[in-house]
């Protein structure tokens, strides 16, 4: 698994496990949710991705999008 595929999968667990706490416990966890939207909104115009640069370090192979 490249990179992009690491980082999109990631978020996508964070927004739903923030998104399932927000109902089960509180409404203040959906703002892990806008934090996780708010992070890959400036990668997509940055391309600086702090999760991206930790996955690099370890060994991973970039993808396209964070080559």
């Amino acid at each position: 698994m490249n990179i992009d595929r690491l980082v999109f999968a990631f978020a996508g667990t964070f927004i739903l496990l923030s998104l399932l706490l927000s109902q089960v416990h509180s409404v203040y966890w959906l703002w892990v949710t806008a934090f996780v939207g708010a992070n890959m909104l400036q990668a997509a115009f940055t391309g600086f991705c702090p999760l991206a640069m930790i996955l690099r370090k370890f060994g991973r192979q970039p993808g396209c999008a964070f080559s």
